[in-house]
């Protein structure tokens, strides 16, 4: 029987098929060998062992078309990152890390930012034009005044999004409006698979009509940026691409290197600034990494 994994606690894998709705069921010691872990959103083949109590057992993962390891999810079409936009300050070195994260797996991203009803007119542009040439759009909402939820709706109907970010930006309070019944469509095993009631403490999807999924994830407050060499990272970086061709060096990695074109972009305001920043410390530090 084919499903669909929607939670994944402690070695148990909520499977989700129209024909039986959701059985708790673990994965065959076959996946222990082959070193593969299920994900919440693999398309699965599973057995139902006990029909009374809804138990089962998984026998196949189907081939991803993506998979993410921070958050574990797989099958994703967009990323869509949320940060605060104030209470508490966005941590933008942690959402550029997040956007080369994104794009090292070809997925694509959307940047919120809530809470904008905290912020001047002023601070928004600022924030807008930091990320305007990221390769990502921008929207800037309030789930709390319902600020911009008809237009992310918009942007995230008939797809699969994953919701990622830092812990304390909104993203339960966003997840009861994009989802309303997103609580109780679990029924009588929601205590079972120990849904927080105002923190996720698991990555888990949920279905909002019109073929559109929503996978709501714990958050987290940092990120190392892996599987890349450091002088790969610029490639990384949409808005290095319309400079570097005319660098002096064709392998300038835009740091130390004299008639760098992209620095001089940044010094003129072409680019921004904060981003730039944000490249070389996560440049460094993957150096620094490879050392060892």
């Amino acid at each position: 029987m084919k499903g669909k994994i929607v939670k994944g606690i402690a070695g148990f894998y909520y499977v989700y098929a129209e024909e039986t709705g959701i059985t708790e069921c673990k994965a065959k010691g076959v996946f222990r060998n082959r070193r593969m872990t299920p994900f919440v959103g693999d398309d699965v083949e599973f057995e139902i062992t006990d029909e009374e109590k809804r138990l089962g057992n998984i026998t196949d993962i189907y081939e991803r078309e993506n998979y993410l390891l921070r958050p574990s999810v797989s099958n994703v079409s967009q990323a869509v990152i949320m940060f605060a936009a104030a209470k508490p300050e966005p941590a933008l070195n942690l959402l550029d890390r997040l956007l080369v994260h994104m794009a090292l797996r070809d997925v694509k991203t959307v940047i919120i930012f809530n809470k904008c009803d905290l912020i001047t007119p002023e601070r928004r542009q600022e924030l807008l034009d930091i990320y305007k040439d990221s390769g990502s759009e921008v929207l800037f909402i309030s789930a709390k005044q319902g600020i911009g939820i008809e237009e992310l709706k918009r942007r995230i109907e008939g797809r699969t999004s994953v919701l990622c970010g830092p812990s304390g930006v909104g993203k339960s309070t966003l997840m009861n409006l994009l989802v309303p019944e997103a609580f109780m469509e679990t029924g009588d095993i929601s205590e079972k698979i120990d849904r927080g009631k105002h923190t996720t403490r698991h990555s888990e999807l949920f279905s909002a009509g019109n073929n559109t999924y929503i996978m709501d994830t714990p958050g987290f407050s940092s990120l190392n940026v892996t599987g890349i060499g450091e002088d790969e990272l610029k490639d990384y970086y949409s808005e290095f691409a319309e400079f570097a061709p005319l660098c002096r060096f064709g392998d300038c990695v835009h740091l130390n290197e004299t008639g760098c074109a992209v620095k001089e972009a940044v010094a003129d305001g072409r680019i921004s600034g904060v981003r730039y920043e944000n490249y070389k410390q996560i440049f460094y530090e993957i150096k620094e990494a490879r050392r060892y």
